[in-house]
């Protein structure tokens, strides 16, 4: 781009045109799980030069891709209502990785209660870090209500999942490794009231496209909450639904029992792609924004 930056390129909303299918597809794949790796020296400077800009203070020499990218990487790190830096863990950007990792484990550790009590209580885990890391405003959870949300969830993923696996226990293989899934969607549900009680109590904060913020509204957390169980679930289904079935064909065929070992790369890579590829995708198809 040549000549100086402009003053009045609008960071707040996404650089794509959200009312179209195409442009919610390229936001939701601009969230790169590589910002996990950037120094706090990185993410500072991303940090600088986005708020330099709102102040309309252009650093020379900065190109409308070099903003853009740095506000990528300081919506990756902080929080939108507060500006604090969020907990590694919390970040939307360890969606990828860290799902992957527990997907799979799920999906192949559900045969027995130990196995299904440890992985649905380690995915709990982290979903409630995500929520409360991404919670909306600057609402404080306690310690103690946070472990109770925590504590829910996973009692009722647990037996969700151990409930299933009983009565499925004489169905088909394909039907057994959808248990997880089930489970997980039961445990949206669960998990997000407890996670998101604050806001439903004192609600959220309303502002306008330009930034001006008009007070607070319940009737909107509770909007915003509802939103949230439905996207939970529907970007939960390609890494969760899919594989499964693509597994149980494999299976059949020769190839995995000549090569068992390919068994766990390959579903990991299935729930990798899913979760790179196809979920982003899956958002892209509402305009209502997968939180």
């Amino acid at each position: 781009m040549s000549g100086e930056l402009p003053p009045n390129i609008n960071i707040k909303e996404p650089r794509w045109d959200q009312n179209t299918f195409v442009g919610r597809g390229n936001h939701f794949f601009t969230d790169d799980s590589q910002n996990i790796l950037l120094t706090n020296k990185q993410l500072e400077n991303a940090r600088k030069i986005v708020h330099d800009y709102r102040q309309v203070v252009v650093p020379p020499g900065l190109t409308e891709n070099e903003l853009w990218k740095a506000k990528y990487i300081y919506d990756s790190a902080f929080h939108p209502d507060t500006g604090e830096k969020m907990v590694l863990i919390g970040r939307m950007s360890t969606h990828v990785p860290v799902n992957m990792t527990i997907t799979d484990c799920m999906m192949r550790f559900y045969r027995t209660t130990p196995a299904v009590l440890f992985w649905q209580w380690v995915n709990q885990s982290f979903s409630a870090m995500v929520n409360y890391t991404n919670r909306s405003g600057d609402a404080r959870l306690p310690g103690n209500e946070l472990g109770t949300a925590c504590m829910s969830a996973t009692t009722g993923t647990v037996a969700t999942a151990l409930g299933l696996n009983a009565l499925t226990k004489h169905m088909s293989p394909l039907i057994g490794r959808l248990v997880p899934f089930a489970a997980v969607a039961a445990a949206n549900c669960i998990n997000i009231l407890p996670m998101k009680q604050r806001e439903l109590k004192v609600s959220i904060p309303i502002t306008d496209e330009n930034g001006t913020h008009w007070g607070e509204s319940a009737h909107a957390a509770k909007q915003a909450v509802t939103q949230v169980v439905i996207s939970r679930i529907l970007t939960a289904t390609p890494g969760m639904a899919i594989p499964p079935f693509i597994m149980n064909t494999l299976e059949k065929k020769a190839f995995p029992k000549r090569f068992p070992w390919m068994s766990a790369p390959t579903q990991v890579g299935l729930v990798g792609f899913c979760l790179v590829f196809v979920t982003p995708l899956c958002c892209a198809l509402s305009p209502v924004p997968c939180l």
